[in-house]
């Protein structure tokens, strides 16, 4: 094996290693070293620092300590008290210290050395640095080269002594892109259409597609509520549900299928209700905000819940839009990020005027009652109608329908009464007789009395009309306030632009997308790459700060980033570009070489295989078996749950949704934080009780015994049992054939054909003793052309073949 192969990608993939005649880059090899080992007791946060030394600042780490030390001479290691420090074997002089857990290896040390040898030059993080587009480098494959992004890739690759790997197979890339862009999978005809013309055209047909279907809101409307923290309940012991929490999520959906620039995205949600004459659209995107848990219990402290969601919606702000954990340096300042403890309250002030509203949607007029006393008012209201209709003598149809209008405003409350219906109505009266005008006072008063009509709202935020003061809360105690604070953003990124003498959140949000922000655009970009790729280009998709790890491809990202802004922030064109090029349509299957030279695919030489989302593990099922309702939008719906979880949890109203409603894409589960519906739980959905950055991907068995007997994954499998090999003339041979071109969307191998046919064999074999009542209950519904135990065998072969990785898996 070419030794060059093995060490140069080591060497490329090391964060902390360069090579021995290089110059040690600060920000790529040595801040991550120091932010890792040191910054805890020697970083920025002075309540906790050690020795009075301080290493992240440069004109401190230089300066002569109090024991008449220096920790780091520049030009000269053998003097630097930081290199006897982590060279020493003295449990009581070595650093970091035995007890800390933490320990430097050798090249780390070295690289230390070398650093302080060479002028112990420090330089800004790379985060933090502006952002300029790199030009794509030169690479020897240029043939294999798509667009900007494979130049990145190829030239990491080759760099690395690696060679991509071959595109997957046409069947694999069409049921990739359908996953990826709208979490349903390809029928087989449009596999088979792509199969027999896999063209570059016929493939560019298929991203257009699937980037202008409905579904793609909801696909890349869930990752978004992901982050958003989205759920239908409050949260804590109480967890009282919020009946109107899906329209948030609907705007969602509306505003990603629209292609809503991400900087209008951004600005609606964050501040849409400070925007000049707000839409309602733009006040319902406020609905962002109300994601945070409330705590609802009997006695809780109002204000220190108030306190908690303001510090969770600011932690949410960081972590989506800066990527960073803002919410670190709520009690102490942040020992690894330049952000201090008042900057953060500085932040916090920002979030601290947030109140509660609603937007009033309209209004439900007719609410059912059933009483004696209402019959009894009806009838009264409809012989006040009938008289006055009388006393209009011989009415034309335009003059009844001009009295019954004047009926209906009458009827309304005043407050809902628009001015010019209140204008016309005097007129009207003003003409009527004294005794009509008594009958229509009564009728105003009858009406009065119908139960008021139930709004249809949905929830929004707004500024509080009496600004709050800020001030700094001692360790994070609201009961501690200290200095007070005016909102402005951390000193180490670009100054705030208000529009008044104080800033706003509308501030806030345009500061986001200033040119010169760093941290926006890479931020959301890798985003993007992380739901095409499994992984962002920086794996710590929550912190890029100091103490996250760096990128894989900088360059790459950089480009990205600059990439999305001329496209004016469209997300939909950068996912074009990333799914046309020549890295996305790699096969996952991992080489032995790609194993041992690069095996957690940091260079990209592959693509990624992982097992799905939990929403999207259901959709396949319904989509497969054709029970699937592909309606958009609406309230939260409730599929069949075990009645033992019901019975003992805040889930006793579970009244599971009937007919097509219970058959809806997994994202409209109705998700309540403290009993959340088992399957999501059981495939790693988040808990929503803060922004989720990253699913986790976990594999047990519950999630096969799922798979096997939840209510929804029986009952698809049973229909599609039922729906596969309609009569006895069908072959096994078809049968089976259509069966993995439903599930896996492609056809057997002869060996998986063969195999099938002998366990199906075996399955009707081992039901021949069953009775007939048990068989009937394993197929469900019966059929006429086939026995019973052929139905049964059919419904637990495919009940096996959706729980086969395969299934549940994005190659």
């Amino acid at each position: 094996m070419d030794l060059r192969a093995v060490i140069v990608p080591i060497l490329i993939l090391s964060a902390h290693s360069v090579c021995a005649e290089e110059t040690p880059d600060f920000a790529n090899d040595v801040l991550p070293i120091l932010s890792q080992h040191c910054f805890a007791c020697h970083g920025p946060d002075e309540s906790v620092r050690e020795g009075g030394l301080r290493l992240d600042i440069r004109d401190h780490a230089i300066q002569e300590l109090d024991s008449g030390s220096t920790a780091i001479v520049p030009g000269n290691a053998e003097e630097s008290e930081l290199i006897d420090r982590v060279v020493s074997n003295d449990e009581f002089l070595q650093m970091p210290p035995p007890g800390t857990g933490k320990s430097l290896k050798a090249e780390e040390k070295e690289v230390l050395r070398r650093w302080i040898e060479s002028g112990a030059g420090y330089s800004v993080h790379w985060a933090f640095q502006s952002i300029q587009k790199p030009e794509p480098p030169r690479v020897e494959n240029g043939a294999w080269l798509r667009n900007e992004i494979d130049s990145f890739v190829l030239s990491k690759l080759e760099e690395g002594g690696l060679s991509p790997s071959p595109e997957a197979s046409p069947e694999v890339l069409v049921r990739r892109l359908y996953l990826d862009l709208n979490g349903l999978p390809p029928t087989y005809a449009v596999v088979q259409r792509f199969a027999n013309d896999p063209t570059e055209k016929a493939y560019e047909k298929i991203v257009d597609e699937l980037l202008a279907s409905e579904h793609f809101g909801e696909r890349w409307g869930r990752h978004w509520l992901d982050l958003a923290r989205y759920a239908d309940s409050n949260g804590y012991l109480g967890d009282e549900l919020r009946p109107d929490a899906w329209r948030y999520r609907d705007w969602v959906i509306d505003a990603i299928n629209d292609d809503m620039p991400y900087d209008q995205f951004t600005i609606e949600q964050v501040a849409g209700d400070l925007l000049e004459n707000p839409t309602t659209s733009q006040r319902i995107a406020t609905g962002f905000h109300r994601n945070a848990m409330e705590n609802t219990e009997a006695g809780v402290d109002k204000e220190a819940d108030r306190v908690v969601r303001t510090v969770d919606r600011l932690s949410t702000f960081g972590t989506i839009w800066m990527g960073m954990t803002v919410g670190c340096a709520e009690c102490h300042t942040h020992k690894y990020d330049p952000i201090t403890h008042q900057e953060f309250y500085q932040l916090y002030a920002f979030f601290n005027n947030l109140e509660a509203d609603k937007v009033v949607l309209g209004y439900h007029d007719h609410v059912a009652e059933d009483s004696q006393e209402a019959k009894q008012r009806e009838e009264k209201i409809e012989e006040i109608i009938s008289k006055v209709h009388l006393d209009g003598g011989s009415l034309n149809p335009t003059e009844k329908a001009l009295v019954d209008q004047h009926l209906e405003v009458l009827a309304q409350p005043v407050k809902r009464r628009s001015e010019e219906d209140k204008e016309s109505l005097e007129h009207w009266l003003a003409d009527l007789p004294d005794d009509t005008r008594s009958l229509l006072s009564k009728y105003e008063e009858l009406t009065k009395k119908r139960p008021a009509p139930k709004q249809i709202v949905a929830p929004a935020m707004e500024e509080r009309r009496k600004p709050r003061k800020t001030f700094i809360h001692y360790r994070g105690d609201f009961r501690q306030p200290t200095v007070q604070v005016q909102p402005t953003t951390p000193g180490f990124l670009p100054s705030l632009e208000s529009r008044d003498q104080n800033g706003d959140r509308l501030d806030l949000a345009h500061w986001l997308f200033r040119p010169d922000h760093p941290l926006t655009a890479r931020t959301a970009v890798n985003h993007l790459w992380q739901h095409l790729f499994l992984e962002g280009l920086f794996r710590t998709e929550d912190n890029l700060g100091i103490a996250g790890e760096p990128p894989s491809h900088p360059q790459l990202l950089d480009w990205l980033a600059i990439e999305l802004q001329e496209k004016r922030w469209h997300r939909k064109s950068l996912i074009k570009t990333i799914v046309l090029s020549s890295t996305y349509r790699q096969s996952s299957r991992q080489t032995d070489q790609l194993k041992q030279v690069d095996p957690e695919n940091r260079l990209l030489g592959r693509q990624f295989r992982y097992r799905l989302e939990a929403e999207i593990v259901r959709d396949l099922a319904l989509s497969t078996s054709d029970l699937i309702s592909k309606e958009i939008g609406g309230p939260g719906i409730r599929p069949p749950m075990n009645k033992r979880l019901t019975s003992i949890s805040r889930n006793q109203d579970w009244d599971i949704s009937s007919g097509s409603q219970k058959y809806r894409r997994g994202m409209y589960i109705l998700f309540r934080r403290a009993t959340p519906f088992p399957m999501l739980s059981t495939f790693d959905s988040p808990d929503s009780t803060s922004a989720c950055a990253s699913r986790e991907i976990s594999n047990s068995p519950l999630q096969s015994l799922t798979l096997l007997n939840d209510p929804v994954f029986y009952e698809c499998a049973q229909t599609l049992g039922q729906l596969v090999g309609s009569s006895k003339s069908t072959s096994k041979q078809q049968w089976i054939t259509e069966m993995f071109q439903r599930t896996l969307s492609r056809n057997p191998t002869s060996q998986e054909l063969e195999v099938s046919q002998e366990f199906y064999r075996e399955l009707v074999k081992s039901l021949q003793d069953i009775e007939p009542s048990a068989l009937n209950d394993i197929s469900g519904e019966v059929r006429s052309d086939l026995s019973l135990t052929q139905q049964a065998a059919q419904v637990l072969f495919v009940r096996s073949l959706m729980n086969l990785d395969e299934f549940i898996t994005r190659e």
